[in-house]
């Protein structure tokens, strides 16, 4: 049954959508429905989560409908946020990049196609049973528009007036070797088809269900700073070229994270393994 779903999936989202998990069935007062579950992802984006238990067309539009509702009351879900993560995870909210997630037993031909016309990030994800367990598979997922705080689109002219520098910005300024090691490191993580980039503020995000790398730019040290979902236990640490950090606070991913350094194209070749095994565990 559909609830039976979206229980399951709710007791587990951040281990199968790194997502937080904030609220179930709430209330968008006159705006006149409830949101399945609300949510807060690896990137501090909001997230609604719908659930369909077979196929059903309107369950983008609904998700579309509440999104309204969500550009509208920010204080409102700042003030969840407060309540359930703390002060740091409201203060962190990333208003420029709210997302949809989709979940239901099949989508059709004209939901996938639709949804790359749309501007706003939204994933469709398919769910399988088997036996007593349940696996979701990514349809399609759109990047959207990133938009400023108050849903209007960013200006790039306007990005650089503020005192820290986007990481675009950052790449941008890099030395004409580092932006190529940079696009050789991002041809790597996108070899698989089902990986997909977003830039963030911070940082380059790489991710299929959940976030498997984040990349930052260092110009001044000439270094990309790459973060990987890996168990530390499983690697072997090199001082000055991977390090853990695991209870250290990672942009982008929670839990068991391995830092790498990459300055060079022998560096590089050096973590190849690394990022494929990230990859193929996302």
């Amino acid at each position: 049954m559909e609830v039976e779903l979206q229980r399951l999936i709710q007791a587990n989202m951040e281990a199968m959508l790194g997502i937080r998990f904030l609220a179930t069935e709430y209330r968008t007062g006159r705006h006149g429905g409830r949101i399945d579950s609300l949510g807060l992802d690896e990137n501090g984006a909001p997230v609604i989560v719908e659930y369909k238990r077979t196929r059903d067309e309107a369950v983008v539009v609904q998700g579309l409908s509440y999104l309204c509702w969500l550009q509208d009351h920010h204080h409102e879900f700042e003030s969840l946020v407060h309540a359930r993560l703390g002060e740091k995870a409201a203060e962190e909210i990333d208003w420029g990049a709210p997302r949809i997630v989709c979940i239901a037993g099949a989508f059709t031909y004209n939901e996938t196609v639709a949804v790359e016309m749309i501007p706003h990030r939204i994933d469709l994800m398919a769910y399988r049973v088997f036996d007593d367990s349940v696996a979701l598979q990514l349809v399609t997922a759109t990047g959207g528009i990133r938009t400023t705080a108050r849903g209007k689109t960013s200006s790039p002219a306007r990005a650089g007036s503020a005192a820290q520098k986007s990481v675009q910005q950052h790449l941008d300024a890099s030395p004409q070797d580092l932006r190529e090691l940079y696009g050789d490191l991002d041809k790597l993580l996108l070899s698989n088809q089902a990986v997909q980039m977003e830039s963030q503020v911070h940082y380059f995000s790489y991710r299929r269900i959940k976030n498997v790398a984040t990349v930052r730019v260092q110009p001044r040290n000439r270094l990309l700073v790459v973060n990987l979902r890996l168990d530390p236990d499983t690697v072997d640490l090199c001082d000055g070229f991977t390090r853990d950090l695991r209870g250290l606070g990672s942009l982008g991913l929670q839990g068991d994270v391995v830092e790498v350094r990459i300055a060079s194209r022998e560096h590089l070749d050096r973590a190849a393994d690394l990022i494929r095994r990230s990859v193929e565990a996302g």
